[in-house]
């Protein structure tokens, strides 16, 4: 019966990645990125000068400083999508995935300051007047309450989407693989580290969205700085290979001779699929942390927000793909995700150096990712019911932990991926209805900065 599932879910995963989406996604994003008049981008000084703390306001409403609201985001993004999604985007696309995760970064820029804007601008209350954000609240509060039926589609995706499945399953395996644990071992061992990380994970998760906030703050730049180093490393042992790499790119993203088949269109799915798995941009799941971030400045949070996808996939992302194929071992290699990458940095570093920097990065990343992913899921719980009943997510979200550790891969990449699909829809089309009086603000907004009234 569950083989079933798996076929089933990996079908629907297949379809519902199809053309409409890809137009919805890229196509929505490129709009947002021209309709803005890339204006957001000629302030990206003025967004890390909100990011150091130079606007914040003790009083402002919301949970979150700005720079704990972009933590929180990017440990929720900059995660094992970095580091085991580009492999399996290299694995199954080719290094020509890796431009069209550029350019859905690039785009999704745009779309996270629109979505993120209007979280702010369109925020809600729970039973107990704390602030919330997101899109079901965008689309309630934006669009009316005929839209409603919108916003609970989104917030019922949401509540597969936000799983830990990915990064519980990954983490196993990378402390699997590192520690070479015999196959016959395999269950017990990914069994046992699922119920570890559940018992970690729990004791964050369950003191709320401020100790998520605190202990985020502190783990992003550090988990950012050791790999940024690391990869430079590998770089560097490699330089003269990084010319021929950036070719291989280009050349690969337009022909799609890695593909089977030398499907151009799969390639370009996969490279957007990979990209959305990364930074979120136009999924829904952002605009949830942001939302709680104390400021009645929503282009402010917009603007803070843009930076996420420049963080994660431009830079991490971008690190991760040029240290596997400077490596070498992506040709031909039989394994995926995770495996991939360990091999790659063990290629190229000495005396298995690569695989202890890359687990102590894995363990940093993943843990991050599933202290902040619990928040999403609960604001979805919440929104469909009460706050009260929300706080049981936390529940499902630790049994899923120890469940995730020890089924394939395969899997949970398609039911993840299917999940993002659909909260991508609600979330894109209420952004483009919403998108002039994003616009707008913005106008008022900028003039007023130019006019040195803030």
């Amino acid at each position: 019966m569950f083989l079933n599932i798996q076929d089933l879910v990996a079908q629907f995963s297949s379809w519902v990645w199809g053309i409409p989406l890809l137009i919805l996604l890229i196509g929505g994003g490129l709009y947002l990125f021209i309709y803005s008049g890339l204006v957001p981008f000629r302030y990206i000084g003025h967004a890390i000068a909100i990011l150091r703390g130079k606007y914040d306001k003790a009083d402002s409403p919301g949970d979150l400083s700005h720079y704990e609201a972009l933590s929180s985001a990017i440990a929720a993004t900059v995660g094992m999508g970095n580091i085991s999604g580009v492999a399996i985007a290299i694995a199954t696309g080719g290094p020509g995935a890796i431009f069209w995760m550029w350019v859905s970064a690039f785009v999704g820029m745009a779309t996270k300051f629109f979505t993120c804007s209007l979280s702010v601008m369109y925020r809600g209350k729970d039973e107990d007047g704390n602030v919330k954000g997101g899109p079901m609240y965008v689309i309630t509060e934006g669009l009316g309450k005929k839209w409603k039926p919108l916003a609970i589609f989104f917030s019922t995706a949401g509540l597969i989407g936000t799983l830990p499945a990915f990064q519980a399953n990954q983490l196993t395996q990378t402390l699997v693989d590192v520690f070479q644990v015999h196959e016959t071992n395999h269950f017990t061992a990914k069994l046992l580290l699922g119920i570890s990380t559940a018992i970690i994970v729990a004791m964050v998760i369950f003191g709320g969205i401020k100790r998520i906030g605190s202990v985020a703050g502190k783990l992003v730049p550090v988990m950012v700085v050791v790999y940024l180093l690391t990869v430079l490393t590998i770089l560097f042992l490699r330089l003269e290979q990084v010319p021929a790499i950036f070719s291989l790119i280009f050349e690969d993203a337009f022909s799609g001779k890695s593909v089977l088949g030398g499907a151009l269109g799969v390639l370009i799915i996969t490279g957007v699929k990979r990209a959305a798995f990364s930074n979120e941009a136009g999924l829904g799941t952002a605009p949830m942390m942001h939302g709680t971030a104390k400021t009645k400045e929503p282009i402010r949070e917009g603007l803070v927000a843009m930076l996420g996808p420049a963080i994660d996939t431009l830079l991490v992302c971008s690190l991760t793909a040029l240290a596997i194929l400077a490596s070498g071992v992506w040709k031909g290699f039989k394994g995926n995700g995770i495996s991939m990458t360990l091999a790659a940095f063990d290629a190229v570093l000495p005396h298995n150096i690569g695989s202890v920097i890359l687990t102590i990065c894995v363990l940093i990343f993943a843990f991050s990712t599933l202290f902040t992913y619990s928040f999403y899921g609960f604001s979805c719980l919440s929104f469909l019911t009460n706050t009260k009943i929300g706080k049981s997510y936390n529940y499902i979200y630790i049994i899923t932990i120890v469940i995730a550790s020890i089924i394939k891969l395969d899997f949970v990449i398609n039911l993840i991926d299917s999940a993002y699909a659909l909260m991508a829809i609600p979330t894109v089309l209420s952004t483009l209805i919403l998108a002039p009086k994003v616009k707008r603000e913005a106008t008022k907004y900028f003039q007023n900065l130019k006019m040195n009234e803030f």
